[in-house]
């Protein structure tokens, strides 16, 4: 598949400098990765130029610059150059042309917001499932087409490999696409040029302002999902004041919202929640009708989600019955307040949750103590080289477990003992916690303090099945390890 520079740059001022003509055979924004005719992208970013590396990208046999200034290569005379105002908002023009706009094909679903958006995804994959259609899915725990699940690298991947995977999914038939999207695809305009039916917000809390630096900030890219450039049908959780914010906004637009919520105000709101240890029982009313749902994952913070995945249903055309029927037959999602399986009967629970930002943190301690009766224990740490400000934050959410133990999550290249003690300096004056650096021992030592009936939460890593220290990825699955543990502590001792 090619086509030419003219075509993939049809609706968007750009200046060509050589043969419009030229055609392009595939698109790269990193240097080593372009190959014979292909488009390559001088990426301005934070750290790097993409212009700097113009060369490389020809050497490697790119035929075709984009590029924010001109650059004068020795080795260019055959090389075309468009120049443009925005190379990311370009890349993501012309990546969008050059997969003929897959995203147009099929009913895309944009969730975005600090939490939930992983659970809403794969709810929305499940009822849309339930009702027979085919669905794709773009997230943290992976992307899965169809079903099939594939690792991946980004929470929403730059806009080549976004369009590029759109289009797997319209050609694998698709016919629903669920897609976490990030405030830093947002941001970095990955997204653009892609057509979504629904977008759907759930709440804005404590993370990444060490890249958005501002609440404000972090708000309007989370935002941008709901401007004029993203078309679509709204579902927007008011239980915050940002998401109030948001649906006023919407609201004044002339967008087709629906609200969520624990608000009674909210268009879907719970009228009365059963939380048991295995199902949650809620009856919601759905605008204006009282309708029961029965689901099998467990906590407050989940009947948020319901409540946003079924708002999308309903912005997708579902009906309420439907979704209800759908979301009885939820399986669990990967590392979300997953209960850890044992080769033994041991005496105490113990989960794998995600939260890795002070509100989700509170909200899942909240949610183990709702389901358990004595005593709950928290193991959790905080990212290297990621948002420093929440740490103290994180270690003072902790303290609401009976006992907390903290340890390193993915130090990354970090001291992980200073970022241990960013964490301690939130909980100055509480004695119900103690330090292990090393996760394996922090979660065998959580273990060996829980007292039959008790629970321990194992909290900032989830689904992940790595460890990252320093510029190693080490081996490391919190569910995997916490069973091992879990039979060391309760196996059965051999028989003299």
């Amino acid at each position: 598949m090619t086509k030419t520079c003219a075509e993939l740059f049809q609706g968007m001022e750009c200046t060509i400098i050589g043969n419009g003509d030229e055609e392009v055979a595939g698109l790269a924004f990193r240097s080593d990765c372009a190959g014979p005719h292909d488009m390559f992208f001088c990426i301005v970013g934070n750290v790097v130029d993409g212009h700097s590396f113009a060369q490389d990208a020809i050497d490697r046999g790119a035929t075709v610059l984009v590029v924010e200034r001109k650059v004068y290569l020795a080795d260019a005379t055959d090389v075309t150059e468009v120049v443009v105002a925005d190379s990311r908002k370009a890349m993501a023009h012309v990546a969008a042309n050059f997969y003929d706009h897959p995203s147009r094909d099929f009913s895309l679903v944009g969730i975005t917001g600090t939490n939930g958006k992983t659970t809403t995804t794969y709810l929305v994959e499940h009822i849309a499932n339930a009702a027979g259609k085919r669905c794709g899915v773009i997230g943290t725990v992976g992307n899965k087409i169809a079903g099939v699940l594939e690792r991946s690298d980004h929470t929403t991947p730059e806009s080549p490999d976004l369009q590029q995977l759109f289009a797997r999914m319209r050609d694998a038939g698709c016919d629903v696409v669920a897609m976490e999207v990030s405030s830093h695809a947002l941001d970095l305009v990955r997204t653009w040029g892609s057509t979504f039916a629904v977008t759907a917000f759930t709440n804005l809390t404590q993370d990444h302002l060490d890249y958005h630096h501002t609440f404000d900030d972090y708000f309007e890219a989370k935002a941008l999902l709901f401007s004029r450039d993203y078309p679509a049908r709204r579902v927007i959780s008011i239980d915050g004041a940002w998401g109030r914010e948001l649906w006023r906004r919407c609201s004044e637009a002339g967008d087709e919202v629906i609200t969520t919520g624990f608000d009674t105000t909210a268009q879907i709101h719970p009228v009365d929640v059963t939380y048991e240890a295995a199902r949650t029982i809620v009856d919601l009313e759905v605008r204006g009708r009282r309708i029961t749902v029965t689901y099998p994952l467990v906590g407050r913070f989940n009947v948020e989600n319901v409540m946003t995945a079924f708002g999308c249903a309903l912005q997708l055309g579902l009906s309420a019955e439907a979704i209800a029927d759908a979301l009885a037959t939820m399986e669990p999602v990967p590392g979300r307040l997953e209960r850890v399986a044992a080769a033994v009967e041991a005496p105490i629970s113990v989960y794998v949750d995600y939260a890795h930002t002070p509100d989700a943190l509170t909200k899942a301690i909240a949610s183990i103590k709702a389901l358990n009766d004595q005593r709950t224990c928290v193991v959790f740490g905080c990212g290297g080289n990621r948002d420093a400000t929440k740490r103290p934050i994180m270690g003072q959410a902790a303290l609401a477990a009976d006992y907390a133990v903290v340890t390193s999550d993915n130090p990354r290249r970090e001291d992980p003992l200073a970022i241990i003690d960013d964490i301690v300096g939130g909980m100055d004056g509480a004695d119900n916690f103690f330090v292990e650096p090393d996760r394996r021992r922090a979660i065998a030592a959580a273990i060996a303090w829980a007292e039959p009936g008790d629970a321990v939460l194992i909290a900032g890593k989830g689904h992940e099945d790595y460890q990252i220290v320093g510029t190693e990825t080490l081996s490391f699955d919190d569910r995997k390890v916490a069973a091992e543990e879990l039979e060391r502590a309760f196996g059965l001792k051999e028989q003299d």
